[in-house]
């Protein structure tokens, strides 16, 4: 028999009063994956990990944990997730230690020492486990809500944006972290804000107004892409930005950092934003067709949707 789907949505729906937070969506996340959700502000990815979780009740459809109900069976399948929201909701007057300690009593887990020392030295803890957490780092924050939320051994890991606000090296770390529970056959669901972390992911699903837009592999996603992305080096990029946007609409050209990606129609098109660009006293000094990033995609998605 095949294994049920870690998560399961079917034509789920959930509102707050008029504004429609998820909106007829039905995806399964396989056990052992790691399943990005992903969207703009407001497009219904906390709501959606939120249902995961059992702390809301759709209004519409179904919402199953291996095929439990995760608010008629909240007792059974709450041990199976651990959830680390946005916000950093440790205690910051209790030590790393205490805090772990905490949570393994908050889900009945005894003889959890040795649990604890695994979990502290995997996230790099270790020599601080006297700290108070409200003294530690933004990235050591988050490595505490990891080893609370996995003390008492879930399956499945739900994660909303959990690098937010934190540093290049500790997002690093973080995701060698994920890559270690990966390996262990942990499932992982996270939400991120950015793409290149989306693009780790096994899936991905991506959503707009509640709606799911697309569902598939982020390279297969990639490879869907209309038309052709142009990197464009010039000088002042920003003043390039408004010049190809004039002629082109604000959807189809985008900065990123000192580089500028073009959705074109046609690789041939080069010579004419080049030109477009010396008629308004810019150097174009590096003109090139691209692989779409997952990013180019989801603003060709987003425009597509609106057009």
């Amino acid at each position: 028999m095949t294994a049920p789907a870690a998560v399961s949505f079917t034509g789920v729906r959930k509102a707050f009063g008029a504004t429609v937070a998820v909106d007829d969506v039905t995806l399964a996340v396989s056990p052992g994956e790691m399943f990005g959700v992903i969207g703009p502000d407001g497009a219904g990815k906390t709501t959606a990990l939120r249902l995961m979780c059992g702390l809301l009740r759709p209004d519409a459809g179904a919402v199953r944990i291996f095929d439990q109900d995760p608010v008629g069976a909240h007792r059974a399948t709450s041990q199976s997730i651990g959830y680390v929201s946005q916000q950093f909701s440790l205690y910051g007057d209790l030590s790393i230690d205490e805090n772990i300690a905490f949570f393994a009593s908050l889900h009945g887990v005894r003889d959890f020492a040795a649990r604890r020392t695994r979990l502290v030295e995997l996230t790099g803890l270790a020599p601080f486990r006297d700290r108070r957490a409200d003294r530690l780092s933004g990235g050591m924050k988050q490595k505490l809500a990891l080893a609370c939320t996995l003390v008492h051994e879930p399956k499945i890991l739900v994660l909303d944006e959990p690098t937010t606000g934190v540093d290049p090296v500790s997002r690093r770390e973080f995701w060698k972290l994920l890559a270690e529970f990966l390996s262990q056959k942990l499932t992982i669901v996270l939400a991120t804000p950015y793409l290149d972390e989306a693009e780790r992911c096994s899936r991905v699903a991506l959503l707009s107004h509640g709606r799911l837009m697309a569902l598939d592999e982020p390279a297969r996603l990639q490879a869907q892409s209309e038309g052709v992305i142009l990197e464009v080096v010039a000088d002042p990029p920003r003043k390039a930005l408004q010049v190809l946007r004039a002629r082109l609409g604000d959807d189809r050209v985008q900065l990123f950092g000192d580089r500028l990606h073009v959705h074109v129609d046609d690789a041939s098109s080069a010579p004419e934003l080049t030109g477009w660009l010396r008629d308004a006293g810019i150097e174009a000094t590096h003109v090139r067709a691209i692989v779409p990033t997952l990013e180019d995609v989801f603003i060709e998605l987003l425009s597509r949707t609106t057009t």
